[in-house]
């Protein structure tokens, strides 16, 4: 069994048509992984898979709703089908929000939030696990550090990224003994089009120009980080020192870290 994700292994992304998603998938491409891309925009998930395979490696497009349970099996066994195993499972896919809780006109964003954030991670892993139990694979899941800590104006984001957490800690512990490891990752700001996708109070996209793009890290770098703790099998992966110390002041001075949490997002940077 390879100690990284190299050639020979095949890898499925979610949320592949833009930033992470697609930084990951372009640095596995450049490792000749055979990759299985989802995302709901079947033109932009192209362009992905093309640019992976002008890297030299095998990749395949699936468009996928991760919000629907039977699209999520669907791309997993289409994945199967096409490359005959699956070696990892990066579950990327997410929308986030930009409305404060109490200016939500529509509570139905709350549970699109949930779907795609959260159960979309969940149906991909249900399918997946058989698969990767053969391989003794890699589960991956890219969370935020809005699952550490609540963060105002992204009361569901954070929710779902909590539940994400809570899901994949419990998972691991049932894996134990079966070769499936299981990687959370906790990114802080990153400059990549997710803002694009963001819900506001009514429930339409909007762009989120709060983050200081100059301060945030690059997708690329996050993809890195990513991969690099997926190689290592690590239990997760806190990506800014900013997110680590707050993590343990949550312990002892739980109020600071809540005024920690309103300042990042008055100033867009984690």
């Amino acid at each position: 069994m390879p100690n990284t994700l190299a050639a020979g292994q095949v890898v499925l992304v979610t949320g592949a048509s833009a930033g992470i998603g697609e930084a990951i998938a372009m640095e596995l491409a450049r490792r000749g992984v055979g990759l299985a891309l989802a995302a709901r925009g079947a033109d932009a998930l192209e362009r992905v898979a093309a640019a992976c395979r002008a890297l030299g490696a095998e990749a395949a497009a699936f468009p996928t709703d991760v919000s629907v349970e039977a699209e999520c099996r669907a791309f997993v066994e289409g994945a199967a089908s096409t490359f005959g195993r699956i070696d990892a499972l990066v579950n990327n896919a997410g929308i986030s929000m930009w409305a404060r809780f109490e200016e939500i006109r529509d509570l139905a964003i709350v549970e699109r939030i949930m779907r795609v954030n959260y159960l979309g991670s969940v149906w991909c892993t249900a399918a997946a696990l058989p698969h990767l139990r053969r391989t003794r694979g890699r589960l991956v899941a890219v969370a935020s550090l809005t699952a550490l800590s609540g963060v105002p104006t992204r009361t569901a984001y954070a929710a779902s990224k909590h539940a994400m957490r809570g899901f994949f800690d419990s998972l691991r512990i049932e894996l134990a003994g079966s070769g499936v490891s299981v990687t959370i990752a906790y990114p802080g700001f990153v400059r990549t089009s997710v803002a694009s996708r963001a819900l506001n109070a009514d429930g339409r996209p909007v762009i989120d120009r709060h983050v200081q793009e100059a301060r945030a890290m690059s997708a690329e770098q996050c993809a890195r980080l990513v991969l690099r703790a997926a190689d290592a099998r690590e239990r997760e992966v806190v990506m800014t020192a900013r997110g680590r110390v707050g993590r343990w002041l949550k312990l002892i001075a739980p109020e600071f870290v809540d005024r920690m949490a309103a300042r990042a997002i008055e100033r867009g940077v984690t």
